[in-house]
């Protein structure tokens, strides 16, 4: 009897585990918005710090986003506060900005990101830490134009915890 109870406890604790960290994987969502009506996780974002701005910006005919690298540092990050990205469109025409994790480390829940800036028109994404580092086996997110593929994409790296 006494080993069956513990074959019991036993099983319980590995179905809450894997339970647990189901949640994990599928945690959080990113939102979108601007300054004065997104939040993220129910903390607004004029209260989160902005951790990368990220620019459609033009040269000469070369259309990008810019920087071509933008890596955010976990290491010493405390309370767990989510990303913050300022996405501007400095351009004078729409660009779309489409953020995904690299291909060679997409998960089937990959974090996806996916919104069209009017010219001059600046959107914040709030991104929960656990959609960065549950989806992803290397937490290299590539960010492109998905409304023209020929313009300059860039990545987005976020160093472990």
């Amino acid at each position: 009897m006494g080993k069956m109870i513990v074959a019991i406890l036993f099983g319980l604790v590995i179905i809450a585990g894997g339970a647990a960290s189901s949640v994990a994987h599928h945690a959080g969502g990113v939102e979108i918005g601007d300054l004065d009506t997104g939040s993220v996780v129910g903390q607004a974002f004029k209260e989160l710090p902005v951790d990368a701005e990220i620019q459609a910006i033009e040269i000469g005919n070369m259309k990008a986003w810019y920087p071509p690298t933008t890596i955010v540092d976990f290491k010493g990050r405390t309370g767990g506060n989510p990303v913050v990205l300022k996405v501007t469109n400095t351009t004078s025409v729409e660009h779309g900005f489409f953020m995904t994790a690299d291909a060679a480390f997409e998960a089937p829940s990959v974090l996806k990101i996916k919104l069209v800036l009017k010219p001059g028109e600046t959107k914040y994404i709030g991104i929960p830490t656990s959609d960065l580092f549950y989806a992803t086996t290397g937490s290299t997110f590539v960010y492109n134009c998905h409304l023209h593929p020929g313009h300059v994409g860039g990545k987005f790296v976020a160093l472990g915890r």
